[in-house]
């Protein structure tokens, strides 16, 4: 096994699944099940969601709500996506804990990097909610802090496709593939699976990146394994 502790970003809309918005309990449960089995193998596990199934602070200025009052709103949307997955979780039997980055201490510790690491090395899956508790930061950026913080061994992208493309796949079926790519080549063709700062972040202190696809049946459980799937971006091919 070649990762013994990873960080699992997920997106809000990963867990929609047949809705349009908000939260579908079994696709929750889909994605909790591998999880799960990747926790039984021994892998410690930091998990970041995002709240885009819920509100993003982008969408703030056109409700007329200014940027940074629609980012906090974002940021507890991940709040309620973490303890949704928390219960999940816990109700199959795995310890876990909401790590969160604004003070919301009825429902979540507060976060500190040594706080996460103790909760990691105790075996408990850590959810790191509330983004970087700072207005402007994706939770892709988020993810790429939290995993270096905690020195995870790789950053894991869950997606709806099989990893990255030159363009759109779903609109243009002809669109490249890449099985590999470097953080630079990445920055340079400016291709939008994260965004700018997160992969800066992983490039700077060499953090391996996977971009996969959630749905694929035992993906999350390869990759921890060493199997090639989805795409890797990382320092050199």
């Amino acid at each position: 096994m070649i990762c013994s502790r990873i960080l699992l970003k997920l997106s809000g809309e990963a867990l929609m699944g047949r809705f349009s918005y908000g939260i579908d309990p079994e696709t929750v449960k889909t994605i909790c099940k591998q999880i799960k089995e990747i926790k039984e193998l021994g892998v410690e596990i930091g998990i970041v969601v995002g709240g885009g199934n819920i509100y993003r602070g982008l969408k703030a200025e056109a409700q007329g709500i200014d940027r940074i009052t629609g980012d906090y709103m974002g940021m507890l949307a991940t709040v309620f996506n973490s303890i949704a997955i928390q219960n999940i979780l816990e109700n199959s039997g795995i310890e876990t804990r909401v790590l969160s980055a604004l003070y919301i201490e009825k429902i979540a510790e507060p976060y500190s990097i040594r706080r996460a690491i103790y909760h990691l090395e105790k075996g408990r899956i850590v959810l790191f909610a509330s983004g970087t508790g700072n207005p402007f930061f994706t939770t892709d950026t988020t993810a790429a802090l939290r995993a270096i913080e905690t020195s995870c061994n790789i950053l894991l992208k869950a997606t709806k496709v099989d990893g990255i493309y030159e363009k759109d796949p779903v609109l243009y079926p002809d669109a490249r593939f890449y099985k590999s790519i470097t953080y630079k080549e990445f920055l340079e063709k400016n291709l939008k699976v994260m965004d700018a700062t997160a992969i800066t972040l992983c490039m700077e202190n060499r953090l391996p990146v996977v971009v996969f696809n959630i749905k694929g049946k035992n993906n999350l459980k390869k990759i921890v394994l060493g199997e090639d799937v989805g795409t890797t971006i990382r320092e050199v091919l």
